[in-house]
């Protein structure tokens, strides 16, 4: 990832086990009232695709930057598997 950002770049983060739930929530509906916004000049279907390769991008960086990773398909598989349960898990949300 490029060296811009918050100065935090290759520091690790708290760990999510040591996140509370509702702080985790909340630090995903930042993310999720970013898409709003966006989504009042933005199709929506262009929103998805960014957030994704914006996830995609985010994850790489943590993987190898981060966590140091030794082997990219099984942290792959990982990252997948974790995304799938989610979006299975809000599929079924009638809220939605």
């Amino acid at each position: 990832m490029p060296s811009q950002g918050n100065g935090t770049q290759g520091q690790a983060a708290e760990p999510l086990e040591a996140t509370s739930p509702e702080a985790f929530v909340r630090l995903a509906d930042r993310f999720i009232d970013v898409a709003n916004r966006a989504n009042r000049k933005v199709p929506a279907t262009d929103i998805h695709m960014a957030f994704l390769y914006a996830a995609a991008r985010y994850n790489a960086h943590v993987g190898r930057n981060v966590r140091d990773v030794a082997d990219h398909e099984v942290y792959v598989e990982e990252m997948a598997g974790i995304y799938k349960e989610m979006l299975r898990t809000h599929l079924a949300d009638p809220d939605v």
